[in-house]
């Protein structure tokens, strides 16, 4: 191993799925990871090219712990492919891992890919499938996912792409099929945060208008910027930022305002 394991709480998620993606695979594989920002969770992956490589910038996008699990030894010479060895330096220096169950200076040959499948199948809480053919590596860590009394999760899609083919059929087969980053935590049983404006859009005390300028005040802004953003008309920002003052809500100092 190579670099830092995160703590035994954090929930770990495997995510793998084609070399060969479509763009809809890289989009929602994005999607869904970026939803999770914010959450005690590691992103596992192979360091692969295609999913693999698109799950692990993922998470770094969205200050996610992740642990690359290539089918190499760990010695910077001989990470395979090549061309992620910078990505493995990126996830090292986000405080992320490097494992391997090869010597350092293993070179990745045909069989030890397969045979890495079940350390990122095993030490997972789920395996999320982004993509795959019915015949592939990732049905493979799909298998292993079940045998191990995993998680099995699967993004459904289109019934005319054959690199759904894989994901459709174990969703069929009673994978969870997952739409959005709520899914994975109502999945890992993950309570969810409260919404940052969740107080403010249910204060029954407060008109349209105020809720508008309160959201748009999540940080400190000039009223001129207020007023381009044309929330409302601009006599009734005026008016409403009179109000807002008066109860309290806003302040303003520097030439800024203040939601308090």
């Amino acid at each position: 191993m190579r670099g830092t394991l995160p703590s035994p709480e954090t929930k770990l998620l495997t995510v793998v799925g084609s070399r060969r993606f479509s763009s809809y695979g890289k989009m929602a594989c994005e999607k869904i990871i970026s939803e999770l920002e914010g959450y005690d969770i590691s992103i596992v992956s192979g360091l692969a090219l295609g999913i693999d490589t698109i799950a692990h910038r993922a998470a770094l996008k969205a200050n996610l712990h992740t642990i690359a699990i290539p089918g190499s030894g760990l010695d910077d010479e001989v990470i395979y492919p090549a061309t992620n060895r910078n990505l493995a330096q990126e996830i090292l220096q986000s405080g992320g891992a490097l494992i391997s169950e090869y010597e350092p200076d293993f070179k990745a040959t045909v069989w030890s890919f397969p045979r890495r499948n079940r350390i990122m199948a095993g030490i997972s809480d789920a395996v999320l499938i982004i993509e795959s053919q019915k015949k592939s590596g990732t049905q493979i860590t799909a298998r292993l996912a079940l045998d191990y009394n995993k998680g099995l999760f699967a993004i459904p899609g289109s019934i005319f792409s054959e690199a759904s083919d894989g994901t459709n059929l174990l969703i069929k087969q009673g994978a969870v099929p997952i739409t959005c980053g709520d899914d994975i935590l109502d999945a890992l049983n993950i309570e969810k945060k409260v919404p940052e404006n969740a107080d403010i859009e249910t204060d029954d005390t407060l008109s349209d208008a105020e809720v508008k300028i309160l959201i748009a005040l999540a940080e400190p802004i000039t009223k001129d910027e207020l007023l381009r953003m044309a929330l409302l008309p601009i006599e009734e920002i005026s008016a409403t930022l009179t109000v807002l003052e008066i109860k309290g809500h806003i302040q303003e100092s520097g030439g800024k305002l203040f939601r308090k």
